[in-house]
């Protein structure tokens, strides 16, 4: 019986690969051995930024809320503003709430109120 060899398996993962490392410089997008080290790498940058993105979007959400409740009110801080909604039971996400102060500063500056009102 012939021996069966694995030419064709293996050249389409070289290819499944090398076709991953398009748009990589010198020999990382032809090279196998270096392609295959570069996308491995690239996935793990890619796996750690998705986790990094949520990070950074929380704090810019943070940011927002903190400019708008400064206007609203000087002497009110954003951890003050967060307690007092705390403590008036209302459960709203830091997303919702930064677009909210965006687009319809009327209802931001109603919750402010009631945060204001919750803490004296």
């Amino acid at each position: 019986m012939p021996r069966s060899r694995n030419k064709v398996p293996a050249h389409a993962r070289h290819k499944k690969i090398i076709k991953q490392a398009k748009g990589f410089r010198n020999r990382s997008k032809n090279t196998f051995t270096n392609a295959n080290s570069a996308v491995w790498k690239a996935g793990q940058y890619a796996y750690v930024g998705r986790k990094v993105k949520k990070r950074t979007f929380r704090s810019l959400w943070i940011q927002r809320i903190n400019a708008a409740v400064r206007i609203h009110d000087d002497e009110l801080t954003y951890s003050r503003f967060i307690d007092g909604l705390t403590k008036a039971g209302i459960e709203v996400d830091r997303k919702v709430m930064s677009d909210i102060a965006i687009r319809e500063p009327e209802a931001f500056a109603a919750l402010v109120k009631q945060a204001k009102a919750a803490l004296a």
